[in-house]
């Protein structure tokens, strides 16, 4: 692959719950954070392209991987992200482990139960928040927080997003398991609307994601960096307010995205609440914390 050449993305962009080099993050995080993200939305664009055959796929996946650990010039994407991990003397760990994630993309379309979705997790969205807090000099001792608040947010994006995924991509995140508890069908992902079978499936799913994101909410105190602590704090009033709306609506038929007003008001108060707590030394917003 050349810069200009293998796959192009023929899709629109889905809205991703992660920081990607916003104006809060300080600049000198800027350019490695856009090059993990360039290099992200390559593979990701990869994995879901429409035509191309899953084996191609997968070829095109290696050769990422290979330059990225520096067998190789030609994608622009990985050597970006190669040069700016090496400036900062980081290893390519964590885009590695998303490659890892993207792969399972092409190769594995149905997951049994919550455990194997949240094994997903690992590989599609903990990486993403453990890359983010090691930009930022942050302690191991915030991973935990983070790779459950991280799977919240890949949950959510999941439910926002399942019809869209069984439709275009025949890719289904729902679990087996609980589509069979309610009586669903993977089949009704495809309609226009969902049963209250799929609905009772869905909502039990978004309870069980509200309680990833209570337990992620620990996250926020533990940041040392003030203005990742804002944008952590933004993007978990963003994912509380997702959640809200998939607990009682549905996702086939009904909007369960945030418009850019409700984005703007909820990350502007949650920004705000932050920066006074952090102001008064106050501890972090009480949630009651769920077992998942």
């Amino acid at each position: 692959m050349t810069s200009g050449s293998g796959p192009r993305p023929d899709k629109n962009h889905r809205e991703k719950n992660f920081p990607i080099a916003s104006w809060i993050i300080h600049p000198r995080h800027r350019a490695l954070i856009l090059a993990f993200y360039r290099f992200v939305r390559t593979a990701d664009d990869i994995a879901d392209h429409a035509t191309l055959a899953a084996d191609e796929k997968l070829r095109y996946l290696d050769l990422l991987e290979a330059e990225l650990l520096g067998k190789g010039e030609t994608r622009a994407e990985a050597v970006r992200l190669r040069t700016a991990l090496a400036g900062r003397g980081m290893p390519p760990c964590h885009p590695l482990d998303l490659l890892t994630a993207f792969r399972m993309d092409v190769t594995k379309q149905r997951y049994e139960n919550w455990d194997e979705v949240i094994h997903y997790c690992r590989y599609s969205a903990m990486p993403v928040g453990r890359f983010v807090l090691d930009v930022h000099g942050e302690s191991t001792s915030t991973w935990p927080a983070s790779d459950v608040l991280c799977a919240g947010l890949q949950v959510n994006n999941h439910l926002q997003d399942c019809g869209m995924d069984f439709r275009n991509l025949n890719r289904v995140y729902i679990p087996r398991d609980a589509l069979v508890a309610s009586g669903a069908s993977v089949e009704e992902l495809g309609g226009a609307k969902s049963s209250l079978r799929m609905l009772q499936c869905l909502h039990a799913l978004a309870v069980k994601t509200e309680a990833l994101l209570n337990e992620g909410a620990a996250l926020v105190p533990q940041v040392k960096d003030f203005r990742l602590g804002l944008e952590v704090s933004a993007i978990l009033s963003f994912a509380d307010k997702i959640v809200s709306m998939l607990k009682v609506r549905d996702p086939l038929s009904e909007r369960v995205h945030l418009s850019p007003l409700e984005l703007l008001v909820h990350g502007a108060g949650a920004m705000a609440n932050e920066a006074a707590r952090r102001a008064l030394g106050r501890g972090t917003r009480s949630k009651t914390m769920v077992g998942a």
